[in-house]
C-alpha cells in the first residue's frame, strides 16, 4: 500500500510521509525528553551558550588533527552549516602551534553546475568557505599540506580514492537541514520504483559520493541561510559525500545551533536515532545504524514546538 503524499513536495519523499502518530509525539517532546533520548552508540549533548557549542565543534578538529602521525595520519570530514567554528579552529591551530602536516580534512559537499562543480571563487562555493574561513588563516608553517584537502569534485575518482587511501576519518562532522539530511544526503523523488515506497535503508546505505538532485526543501532553505530568500540562485544539484564514506568515519558528531533545522525537526531525528526508527525518507534516521553518533544542541536553540500566531 502506498503511503501518504508530501504536504509539502508531492513528489518526492520527506518526513510529512511518515506516519501521523510518530509525527505528533516527536512535536510533545521537552528538552528534557530529548537528554534522556541517548543510548549506547547515539549520545546527546547539550550546550548552554553558543560560545560553549561553537569551541567545543571547533575542537572536534584540533582533537582529530592531533592525533595525525606519519604512521597512522588522520582527520575529519567537515561541514558548510554551520560555519562559525570555523575561524575558531584556524585561532587555535595558530595559538596553540598544531602543526597539520599529517592531518587531513575532506569537504562534505559542492554545489554542481553545468556539469561541473562549482569553482572555488565563486561567492557561494563551499571550498571558498572552508579556504576563507580557515584554511588560509593559519600560519604558512603549520598549514595542511594542499594534497590532504579533499574537496569534491564533478569528477569524484580522487575524492573517493582519498577515502581509500588508508587515512583514518576521525570524526564526520555535520548540521542538518530542513529535510533532515546530512551533508546533501537528500530524500529521493517519488517516481519509477519509489512511487509508492522510499529506498529501504539498505539500498540508501550503499549510495557513495555522488551528483545529487535537490529536494525543493533544501533548494528553499539554502535560498534563505545563503542568498537572501533568492530561490533561483540557488543550484538544483550538488556533490555529497556519501552513506558509505559516513560509515568509514569512526564517529559522527551533528551539530545543531536552532539557525538551521526548526523545533520540530531537531526532536524529529533524535528520536528516531534512539529507537531505531530508520526510514529513508528522514534520510538522518540512518544514523541509527552507525556505532558512534552524537547529537549537540544549543539548549537556547532547541525552540518549542506550540502553535501560536506571530
Amino acid at each position: 500500500m502506498a503511503r501518504k503524499l508530501s504536504m509539502l513536495a508531492p513528489g518526492w519523499w520527506d518526513f510529512t510521509t511518515l506516519d501521523d502518530e510518530l509525527l505528533n509525539n516527536v512535536a510533545k517532546l521537552t528538552v528534557n525528553d530529548l537528554m534522556q533520548l541517548s543510548r549506547d552508540g547515539f549520545r546527546v549533548v547539550m550546550y548552554d551558550t553558543l560560545e560553549d557549542f561553537y569551541l567545543a565543534e571547533a575542537l572536534e578538529y584540533i582533537t582529530s588533527w592531533k592525533q595525525a602521525t606519519a604512521d597512522n595520519p588522520g582527520g575529519i570530514c567537515g561541514p558548510i552549516g554551520p560555519t562559525e567554528q570555523l575561524p575558531l579552529v584556524a585561532r587555535l591551530v595558530n595559538e596553540l602551534e598544531i602543526d597539520l602536516k599529517n592531518a587531513h580534512f575532506w569537504g562534505m559537499d559542492e554545489w554542481f553546475v553545468n556539469g561541473k562543480e562549482l569553482p572555488a571563487d565563486h561567492p557561494i562555493s563551499f571550498e571558498k568557505a572552508d579556504r576563507d574561513l580557515c584554511f588560509s588563516r593559519i600560519k604558512d608553517k603549520l598549514k595542511m599540506p594542499e594534497e590532504n584537502l579533499h574537496f569534491p569534485k564533478a569528477d569524484l575518482t580522487g575524492y573517493l580514492k582519498s577515502w581509500e587511501s588508508g587515512v583514518r576519518c576521525v570524526v564526520m562532522q555535520g548540521g542538518q537541514g530542513d529535510t533532515k539530511h546530512w551533508a546533501f544526503n537528500d530524500p529521493f523523488r517519488r517516481e519509477g520504483k519509489y512511487q509508492d515506497q522510499p529506498p529501504t535503508p539498505e539500498e540508501f546505505r550503499k549510495l557513495t559520493a555522488r551528483v545529487v538532485d535537490l529536494h525543493p526543501i533544501t533548494c528553499m532553505q539554502n535560498a534563505r541561510t545563503s542568498a537572501g530568500g533568492v530561490v533561483t540562485g540557488i543550484p538544483m544539484q550538488a556533490i555529497t559525500v556519501g552513506p558509505v564514506q559516513t560509515w568509514k568515519a569512526e564517529k559522527v558528531s551533528i551539530w545543531q545551533a536552532g539557525a538551521h533545522d526548526n523545533p520540530f525537526g531537531q526532536r524529529l531525528t533524535p528520536f528516531m536515532i534512539s529507537k531505531r526508527i530508520t526510514d529513508s525518507a528522514v534520510p538522518m534516521s540512518l544514523l541509527a545504524d552507525h556505532p558512534n553518533v552524537q547529537f549537540n544542541y544549543f539548549r537556547g536553540g532547541i525552540g518549542v514546538c506550540d502553535t501560536e500566531m506571530h
